[in-house]
C-alpha cells in the first residue's frame, strides 16, 4: 500500500483505503484488495478493500435501519448538515482536488474545477431540502379534504462511474440525502479514492453511522452491482454510466419495481451553422469536445460543420488544437491529461483507423503519445464519412471528426439517427433558426451558442436510450421522494 506522503495530502487522514459500512470502515472480509493506478504514470497509488456480496448485503442492512431514524429528521436538520458538508468541501479543496488529479488523470485545474462544480451540488439541494413542498387539491365534497405530501423513498443504491470520480457521487448523494434517504455507493474501481475522502467528510460534518455506506469493489463488480439492484429492501437506483449496463441493471431491478434514474451513454452532435459566429463555435467546440480530455458523457461526439465554412472552421480548429500541451496534470503547462486506462486508448485508435479506412483525412494527431501513462495526442479528422464508427459509437476520447452537411433539414436528420440522446449543441445567429433546431434536436439537453451546459441548478438527463429521470435542479431531488395522498373525511 502506498504511503499517505505519496499522494502529497495536507490532511492524511483524508486518504482512505477501506469500505464504509454502519459508520466504520472495514476491510474485505477475505482480506481482498485491489489496485488503483495513476493514469499519468501507469504506478500504483495504492490498495483499496475488495468487499463482496455479504458486506454488500450488510451495508444495505445497515441504511435500512439508518433510515428509520434519518427519513423522520427535519428538513432544515438535513439542511444544516449537508452544508457543513458543503463548507468541509470548500476547507479540503486542494487535497480533493490532488486525489482526483492522482486517480483520474485530468489536469489540476480541472480537478479544482470539479470540487467547485462538486460541492455546489451539496449547497444547491441542502436548499431543496427545505422546499420539498406538498399541496392541497380543492374537493368536490365539502367533508373532504385532500392533501399531497412527499416522503423520502428509502434506502438508495449509487453506482458512479470514474470520469467525475466526486461530482458524480454528489448529484446523487446530496439530492438522497436531502430527500431524507440512506444511501449504499459502488464507486468506481478506477477512482475510489475521492469517494472515500467525500464520505470522511460526510462523517465530519455529521451524517450518522448507517446513513452512507461504501462498498468499493472489483473483482466482484457484477454480484455487488446486482445485490445493490435486485435487494427488496433498496427502492432506488441511481446510475451512470454506458447504455449496455443502464440495460442490465434496469432488468435486475425489474424483479421488484424499483424506482430508477439513469444517465446512460451519449453521442452528442455539435453543429456549426453557416451563420455562426465561427470563432466562437471553435471555442465552444473546444470546451465540449476536449473537456477532460474528451471523456465526458456531453462531449461532442459528432461535428457537423456547413459546407460553406467547414473549411474555416477545421483550420481555426487545427489551430487551437495544435496548442494543447498533453501530460501529466500536476505540470502547470499541461492543458489535457491522459486516458483514463489502455483500452480507452484502444477505442480512439480503432474509431480513427476505422474512419480513415472509410476515406477520413487525418489533420492532426492519430496516434498514442511515447512513454508511460494512458496519452493519446488530441486529433482532427476531416471528411468523416456519416457511416463511420466515431458516427454511431460514444468514443469518450480526444477525437474531433468533422462531417460536411448542406442543409438544416439534413443536419437534424443526422443529428438525431441514434438510439441514444443526451446532449446537443449548435451554434448559429439566426433567431428562428435556434427556436427550431433546439425544439428538433432529440436530447434531454441543448447547447445554443455554448459548449458548457452543466451546472447543479439545470436538469441533467437524456432522452431514448440515454436514460431516465434528472438529476440536478429541483428535479433533481424529486426522484427520491414518494408522493403520498393523504384524505381527510368525515369533516
Amino acid at each position: 500500500m502506498a504511503s499517505t506522503s505519496a499522494f502529497g495530502l495536507k490532511d492524511p487522514s483524508l486518504l482512505r483505503h477501506q469500505g464504509f459500512i454502519n459508520g466504520q470502515w472495514v476491510d474485505a472480509e477475505d482480506g481482498k484488495k485491489f489496485s488503483v493506478t495513476n493514469p499519468a504514470t501507469s504506478e500504483e497509488l495504492g490498495q483499496v478493500a475488495d468487499l463482496g456480496l455479504a458486506q454488500t448485503k450488510q451495508a444495505i442492512e445497515a441504511a435500512s435501519v439508518a433510515f428509520k431514524t434519518w427519513g423522520k429528521t427535519t428538513a432544515k436538520e438535513r439542511h444544516d448538515l449537508l452544508m457543513k458538508f458543503y463548507h468541509l468541501m470548500q476547507e479540503h479543496h486542494e487535497d480533493l482536488s490532488r486525489l482526483i488529479t492522482l486517480e483520474n488523470g485530468k489536469p489540476l485545474k480541472e480537478a479544482k474545477g470539479e470540487n467547485v462544480y462538486s460541492s455546489s451540488f451539496l449547497e444547491w439541494f441542502a436548499g431543496e431540502a427545505v422546499r420539498t413542498y406538498g399541496e392541497t387539491i380543492p374537493s368536490a365534497s365539502s367533508s373532504l379534504r385532500n392533501v399531497v405530501i412527499k416522503q423520502p423513498i428509502g434506502v438508495v443504491s449509487i453506482l458512479t462511474p470514474w470520469n467525475f470520480p466526486s461530482a458524480m457521487i454528489t448529484r446523487k448523494l446530496g439530492a438522497a440525502l436531502a430527500a431524507g434517504c440512506t444511501a449504499v455507493i459502488k464507486p468506481p474501481a478506477e477512482t475510489p479514492y475521492t469517494c472515500l475522502a467525500l464520505t470522511e467528510l460526510a462523517t465530519r460534518a455529521g451524517i450518522p453511522p448507517g446513513v452512507i455506506n461504501i462498498v468499493p469493489t472489483h473483482s466482484n463488480i457484477s454480484e455487488v452491482g446486482r445485490e445493490m439492484c435486485e435487494n427488496p429492501t433498496v427502492k432506488k437506483i441511481s446510475f451512470t454510466g454506458s447504455t449496455p449496463v443502464a440495460k442490465l441493471l434496469s432488468k435486475y431491478a425489474a424483479g421488484t419495481l424499483k424506482k430508477m434514474s439513469i444517465e446512460a451513454g451519449g453521442n452528442a452532435p455539435f453543429i456549426i451553422f453557416d451563420d455562426a459566429d465561427i470563432d466562437a463555435a471553435v471555442e465552444g467546440a473546444i470546451a465540449c469536445k476536449f473537456r477532460h480530455t474528451g471523456q465526458t458523457c456531453v462531449c461532442a461526439n459528432r461535428i457537423y460543420v456547413q459546407s460553406s465554412v467547414y473549411a474555416d472552421f477545421a483550420s481555426k480548429l487545427a489551430e487551437k488544437v495544435a496548442a494543447f500541451r498533453v501530460g501529466n496534470g500536476f505540470d502547470e503547462q499541461t492543458t489535457h491529461g491522459p486516458l483514463i486506462h489502455d483500452r480507452a486508448v484502444e477505442k480512439v485508435q480503432k474509431h480513427i483507423d476505422d474512419a480513415v479506412s472509410r476515406g477520413a483525412q487525418l489533420i492532426h494527431g492519430g496516434k498514442r503519445l511515447d512513454g508511460k501513462g494512458s496519452f493519446f495526442a488530441p486529433t482532427i479528422l476531416c471528411d468523416v464519412p456519416k457511416d463511420a464508427l466515431v458516427c454511431t459509437e460514444e468514443t469518450f476520447g480526444p477525437l474531433a471528426a468533422l462531417v460536411k452537411f448542406e442543409t438544416e433539414d439534413e443536419v437534424i436528420k443526422l443529428a438525431n439517427d441514434t438510439s441514444v440522446g443526451l446532449a446537443g449543441y449548435f451554434y448559429s445567429r439566426d433567431i428562428g433558426r435556434v427556436w427550431r433546431v433546439a425544439e428538433a434536436l432529440e436530447v434531454g439537453m441543448v447547447g445554443t451558442n455554448t459548449g458548457a451546459i452543466s451546472q447543479a441548478v439545470i436538469p441533467f438527463g437524456g432522452v431514448k436510450e440515454s436514460g431516465l429521470g434528472r438529476e440536478g435542479s429541483k428535479y433533481g431531488i424529486e426522484e427520491y421522494l414518494n408522493i403520498k395522498y393523504i384524505a381527510f373525511g368525515g369533516l
